[in-house]
């Protein structure tokens, strides 16, 4: 399994933070984001590949010297939020540039969360389909700026819409999945297909017309750093990985 590192946003929401300066490598606790984040997944992956938009990319690469886990930076090749690929065409990007078919591991960088992405392996490796993470949204506002699904009784995504008028259910599905390996190329056939290449989860929403996927329930809370005040929530209250 490798670990696919959706890093080239421009997070225009935190500028002054992130005017030259990459949202995942902000620190938390004293911490970058990514090193919480990659320190957990530990060797569960045999390599990190982090996709950084150009202007970020020599930062990544000075962060990743003299870093034990194996880690490669991509450069998409993108300068401004306005020519940005979106999610997933980054993804793609990665699957081409490195020949990738192995089982991927797909987080976004600006993410943290108080329980082991460990658990969330343990379950792609019980249900051998590509899987994805939810937690209980009450808000239906926030609901409207998020991903959606609609599951049954085994976890089996029925229904999955991003940033949906309507919610049908009050499953909210964060930014984590795992593909398994033979639906890696299957990336490609969602965007040229009409799936949406912005938001990561308009591709599984897609493949979940397809194929059978999973959607393992958080067992923890996710912490997303959207703007100025989330940062300075997420500083005071994140206690790390229980």
């Amino acid at each position: 399994m490798k670990c696919v590192i959706l890093a080239a946003g421009y997070a225009t929401r935190l500028y002054p933070l992130t005017e030259n300066f990459p949202k995942p490598l902000l620190k938390v606790q004293g911490k970058p984001i990514l090193d919480w984040l990659i320190e957990d997944i530990g060797n569960a992956v045999d390599e990190f590949i982090v996709i950084s938009n150009h202007r970020f990319a020599s930062i990544f690469e000075e962060w990743r010297k003299g870093r034990a886990e194996k880690i490669i930076v991509l450069d998409d090749g993108t300068e401004s939020n306005e020519t940005r690929l979106g999610a997933v065409k980054d993804v793609q990007f990665a699957i081409e540039k490195l020949g990738l078919s192995d089982d991927l591991l797909v987080i976004a960088g600006d993410n943290l969360l108080d329980f082991s992405l460990q658990s969330f392996i343990a379950y792609f490796h019980e249900k051998q389909t590509t899987v994805i993470m939810r937690y209980y949204e009450p808000s239906v506002e926030k609901l409207h700026k998020t991903g959606v699904a609609v599951v049954d009784e085994n976890d089996k995504i029925l229904e999955m819409e991003e940033k949906p008028v309507e919610p049908k259910s009050h499953w909210c599905t964060p930014p984590f999945y795992i593909y398994r390996a033979s639906d890696v190329h299957l990336v490609q056939t969602g965007i040229e297909s009409g799936c949406g290449t912005d938001a990561p989860g308009s591709f599984i929403a897609w493949l979940s017309t397809q194929t059978t996927v999973h959607a393992f329930e958080m067992p923890g809370k996710r912490y997303d750093i959207g703007n100025l005040a989330s940062y300075e929530d997420v500083q005071k209250n994140y206690k790390g990985i229980g």
